[in-house]
């Protein structure tokens, strides 16, 4: 999933301007969805690839502003990294949308290489994400080879316990929490201890993540 082809999505209501990024970004390599306004974007199904998205602060009408389809994103936990272009100056504008966590916010008109560097930036952060999720899913997969007790074993690892102490944790003999332990660690396929609160660590926050993005 974080690898192939990046799609940019780029939703200005100019046509030039639409045209002519996506032309840029078709001859770095990338495949190209353009769109006139927030209300054309919203229908679309956004890739599970790799991706980034152009988007222009005002737009005429009742469409969305781009701050507000940033914000609307966020709730749906739809974390597609954004670049802001805008025509109009307005520091207190670029300042919320860098703080919602947008790749750059850059006034038209903006040099060419510009343009391309910020939406390279934002397909980097999407490949990172997706990896993340990736490595997420594959650790998920192999915990729940686990059974009942070499669950509780991990768990006690992450706590810092050693054989011996899992073994009156859990009021077995030392040599069958080893046992235990050894088959847990082969099935997740980690060798140390930290390697075990990583994974944990990382399950967590990816929980965590996903909670945020569905509240």
């Amino acid at each position: 999933m974080s690898s192939g082809q990046a799609t940019v999505y780029v939703v200005d209501d100019q046509v030039q301007i639409r045209t002519a990024i996506g032309s840029l970004c078709e001859e770095t390599g990338h495949q190209v969805k353009l769109f006139a306004s927030t209300d054309e974007f919203l229908t679309e199904n956004i890739s599970g690839g790799p991706s980034c998205l152009v988007l222009d602060v005002r737009f005429p009408g009742t469409s969305p502003t781009g701050l507000e389809l940033q914000r609307r994103l966020a709730d749906t936990g739809v974390p597609i990294p954004i670049v802001f272009i805008s025509g109009h100056s307005d520091v207190r504008v670029s300042v919320e949308a860098m703080k919602r966590g947008a790749v750059e916010f850059l006034p038209k008109p903006f040099r060419e290489q510009e343009i391309l560097d910020a939406i390279r930036h934002g397909i980097e952060r999407d490949r990172r994400r997706l990896e993340r999720e990736d490595t997420v899913r594959e650790a998920r997969q192999r915990v729940e080879t686990l059974t009942a007790r070499e669950r509780e074993i991990m768990l006690l690892m992450a706590e810092g316990l050693v054989a011996k102490q899992i073994a009156a944790r859990l009021g077995v003999s030392e040599v069958t929490a080893k046992v235990h332990r050894a088959r847990m660690m082969r099935k997740l396929e980690l060798r140390t201890p930290i390697e075990v609160v990583r994974l944990i660590d990382s399950m967590g926050r990816e929980t965590e993540t996903t909670r945020a993005g569905a509240g």
